[in-house]
C-alpha cells in the first residue's frame, strides 16, 4: 500500500506546481501527469514484467496420483500393472514415503517447479483443476487447454481442422510475435489440433522427419534411427524424438513461444504397462530439465522465460481403470497445472484453489503481456495469482 500512499502524495504535489504554471505549459503538464500516474497505478504493467518468453508443455494422460504421490504400490506387480521385473522397477521408484516416491519419479518437477513455481491439483490440499470438455480424452482435451474453451463438436481424435482459435494463433497474429511461435508434439493429430495449414505455425507432429537438432549434425542420425527403429504406435513417434526437435529448434530459431506436446505416457498406461508409464514420466522430466537448463544458457531465455506444464486428462483410479479415461470412467476430469518463472510468484502447492485446464491459454498470453479474453471473449480466464501484485 505505500506504493499507492506516496503515489497520491506525488499527484497532489503535481497538481499544486500545475496551477503555477504559464498556460502553455499546463496542458502538456497534465498529460504528462495523466501518464505517469497511470504508471503508478498499474503495478503489473507490462512494463514491469520481465518474461519475454513461454514454454508450454504437456504430458499425455499423466495422472495426478503419480504427480503428487509418485509409484502406485498396487500397480508394482505384473497382475495389475503388467511390470516386468518388479524389483527394478520397486528399487527405482518405491519408497513408503510419498513425498520421496514423487520426487523419484519427477525430481526436476519437485526440486526446482514446485520449489520456484506454482502447482495446482492436489486434492489433500483442496486443489483442483478440472477438465469442462465432458470427454476426458485428448483431442477435447488438447483444444480445452489451448483454445481456453469446451467444444461439444470436438467429439473424437479424428484429424479434423480446429474451429477454435487456439492462444498460438491469437499470438501469431501479433506483430512482435508472427513467425515466433512452433510446436514439437509425438502424436500426429497435433498438426489439425492446431491448425498448421491455415495458420503458417510450424508443427512437428508423429513420425516426421526433424529439421532441427542438437547439435544440428545430429538430425540426420535421428532421423535414420526413426526409420530404422519399430514405430510401436503409427501414429505416435516416441518422445525422445519430440524433444531432440524441440531442443534443436529452441537454440536454433529462438521462438518466442514454443509448444512441446509429449505422447508416452497416456500410450503406455493404455497397453497395461505401468513400468514403461513411469519409465516414461521420468525421461519426460529430464527432457523438460534440459530444455529449462538449455533456456538459462541462452541470454535470450535466462531470467525471462515462464514455463507452464499441463496435462490433457487424468485417469481411473484401481487396479483396471488406471489404463483409461473418458467420460465414463471417474477421475479422468480431474489434472492438474504447475507454473514457474519470473513474475510467478513462489507459492508451491496452490491450497483451496478450484481452477479449469481452459486456464491455460489465457495464461500463456497473460505471461507475454496479451489479453486472450480479447481475441476469444468466451475462454476461461487466466489462472489465480500468476503475475505477482
Amino acid at each position: 500500500m505505500r506504493r499507492y500512499h506516496d503515489s497520491f502524495a506525488m499527484k497532489e504535489s503535481s497538481i499544486q506546481s500545475i496551477s503555477t504554471t504559464r498556460p502553455h505549459r499546463q496542458a502538456f503538464a497534465v498529460a504528462t501527469l495523466l501518464v505517469l500516474w497511470t504508471c503508478w497505478a498499474s503495478p503489473a504493467s507490462a512494463a514491469e514484467r520481465r518474461t519475454e518468453n513461454v514454454l508450454l508443455v504437456t504430458y499425455d494422460g499423466l495422472r495426478r496420483q503419480e504427480l503428487f504421490a509418485g509409484a502406485d504400490e498396487s500397480l508394482l506387480n505384473r497382475e495389475h500393472g503388467g511390470v516386468r521385473d518388479v524389483d527394478a522397477l520397486r528399487a527405482r521408484f518405491w519408497s513408503d514415503d510419498p513425498l520421496r516416491r514423487r520426487e523419484a519419479l519427477l525430481p526436476f518437477f519437485w526440486s526446482v517447479v514446485a520449489q520456484q513455481g506454482q502447482v495446482f491439483g492436489a486434492s489433500d490440499a483442496g486443489s483442483s483443476v478440472r477438465g469442462t470438455n465432458g470427454l476426458y480424452f485428448s483431442y477435447p482435451g488438447y483444444n480445452e487447454i489451448l483454445s481456453g474453451v469446451a467444444d461439444a463438436r470436438i467429439d473424437s481424435n479424428a484429424k479434423r481442422p480446429n474451429p477454435n482459435l487456439t492462444v498460438l494463433e491469437a499470438l501469431h497474429r501479433k506483430p512482435s510475435l508472427s513467425g515466433r511461435i512452433a510446436a514439437f508434439a509425438s502424436w500426429d493429430v497435433f498438426p489439425f489440433i492446431l491448425n498448421e495449414e491455415t495458420t503458417g505455425i510450424p508443427v512437428n507432429a508423429g513420425w516426421e522427419l526433424l529439421e532441427y537438432a542438437s547439435p544440428q549434425s545430429r538430425m540426420a542420425e535421428l532421423n535414420a534411427l526413426a526409420a530404422e527403429i519399430p514405430h510401436y504406435w503409427s501414429n505416435v513417434r516416441y518422445d525422445l524424438f519430440t524433444f531432440e526437435g524441440s531442443l534443436g529448434y529452441l537454440e536454433q530459431r529462438k521462438p518466442r513461444l514454443l509448444y512441446v506436446a509429449f505422447g508416452e505416457t497416456d500410450d503406455w498406461a493404455h497397453d497395461g504397462r505401468y513400468d514403461l508409464y513411469l519409465e516414461s514420466a521420468r525421461r519426460t522430466d529430464d527432457y523438460i530439465r534440459r530444455l529449462w537448463e538449455a533456456l538459462q544458457s541462452l541470454p535470450e531465455y535466462a531470467g525471462k522465460t515462464s514455463l507452464i506444464l499441463a496435462s490433457d486428462h487424468g485417469r481411473g483410479a484401481g487396479l483396471e481403470d488406471w489404463r483409461r479415461h473418458g467420460k465414463d470412467v471417474p477421475g479422468s476430469e480431474l489434472t492438474w497445472i504447475a507454473v514457474i518463472g519470473p513474475d510467478t510468484p513462489p507459492l508451491g502447492i496452490r491450497a483451496n484453489t478450484g481452477v479449469t485446464q481452459g486456464q491455460v491459454a489465457a495464461s500463456v498470453a497473460a505471461l507475454l503481456g496479451y489479453d486472450f479474453l480479447e481475441d476469444s471473449p468466451a475462454a476461461a480466464p487466466a489462472l489465480p495469482g500468476l503475475l505477482q501484485e
